[in-house]
């Protein structure tokens, strides 16, 4: 039995992380991105929670209907 690898699971599941943008206290692996690969430690989550990075990238994302593209004059 892995008794080990139990305890630090549970130490994860049960750890809590403040977002840095709207400053809510929200569960790490509900409430964030994982940004690196293989990694269950908390370092290998985002600071910033679901919610703030969906509403930063759809407010940064180009607008594409807005542009209008002409041929360039040669």
């Amino acid at each position: 039995m892995d008794l080990d690898g139990q305890i630090k699971l549970s130490h994860l599941l049960l750890s809590d992380r403040k977002c840095r943008t709207c400053g809510e206290i929200k569960n790490l692996i509900d409430g964030f991105y994982r940004i690196r690969k293989g990694g269950s430690l908390p370092s290998s989550y985002s600071y910033e929670c679901k919610q703030c990075t969906i509403r930063r990238v759809r407010e940064t994302r180009k607008n594409k209907s807005n542009t209008i593209w002409e041929y360039p004059d040669w």
